[in-house]
């Protein structure tokens, strides 16, 4: 580095000469393992996608003959028979649910589509459609106030809503499930949406736990499941650029919050 230097003589020039090489050989690193990261996760997805679209169909047979194996000698064969029949369909059953979850866990990076101006609101409908049996079945109220445009993959939006949504209509104490979702301003372009339900709660120990692959609070007798659908709905909210958060109290209910970018940022 070069600077001028006035004295009563006359000009001078001076010199400085600083050493980078080791931060350019620390910037050379960083770089170097962000490209492994990168790779990393491109090579889990596509395994993830290989590996759960590889192994249905062998599975689809597995179940399909020991469902037939239950309905065709179902008390024919000893009491012992039976139940190892049955453990059979169960397990195949649960592998299915298992490869399903993670395909479209795997999904959430690959098969994104491009983010654009979105209805959450409609986004929403479509996801109660979706859960219509459900909703039915346990008699739940769900209600909303008015949703906004946001940014966003619609088909993950109906998701991320049918999931939360689902789970606070399973995860309940006896009685009516009453799930309400809102969103308001957080910031200048972010919108803040909540799911707030009546159900078992969550003990704050587990608030981060909830949003791990295979992470279950409860036991699979209790309720049925894989583990995998907050995990889910974690990396779609990561990938539209927000964050998702649970508060809680077991026995209370919980409130579910995510961020995302309104629709006016693209103007």
């Amino acid at each position: 580095m070069l600077s001028p230097l006035e004295s009563a003589d006359g000009m001078l020039v001076t010199a400085a000469i600083r050493d980078i090489s080791v931060r350019r050989e620390a910037e050379a690193q960083l770089l170097n393992k962000v490209e492994e990261l990168k790779r990393s996760n491109e090579e889990l997805g596509q395994f993830a996608y290989i590996a759960s679209h590889d192994l249905q169909e062998p599975l689809r047979m597995v179940a399909s003959y020991t469902q037939l194996l239950s309905r065709r000698y179902k008390g024919k064969l000893d009491a012992d028979a039976d139940d190892f029949i049955a453990y059979a369909v169960d397990g195949a059953s649960r592998m299915q649910r298992l490869i399903q979850d993670l395909l479209a866990y795997s999904r959430v990076g690959t098969k994104g589509k491009e983010l654009q101006e979105t209805s959450s609101e409609e986004a929403f409908e479509q996801a109660l459609l979706n859960l219509r049996g459900g909703i039915q079945d346990s008699g739940a109220i769900v209600t909303h106030d008015a949703l906004p445009p946001v940014l966003a993959d619609e088909t993950q939006l109906i998701q991320l809503f049918q999931n939360l949504v689902g789970n606070a209509i399973k995860y309940q104490n006896p009685g009516i499930p009453r799930i309400h979702v809102s969103a308001a301003k957080n910031g200048h372009k972010k919108w803040l949406f909540s799911v707030k339900d009546n159900g078992l709660g969550i003990d704050p120990l587990y608030f981060e736990k909830v949003f791990v692959m295979f992470q279950r609070l409860h036991k699979r007798e209790e309720f049925a499941g894989t583990g995998i659908g907050l995990a889910i709905c974690k990396k779609i909210v990561e990938r539209h650029g927000g964050n998702i958060s649970v508060s809680s109290e077991a026995g209370h209910g919980s409130r579910f919050e995510f961020s995302l970018a309104g629709a006016e940022t693209t103007t």
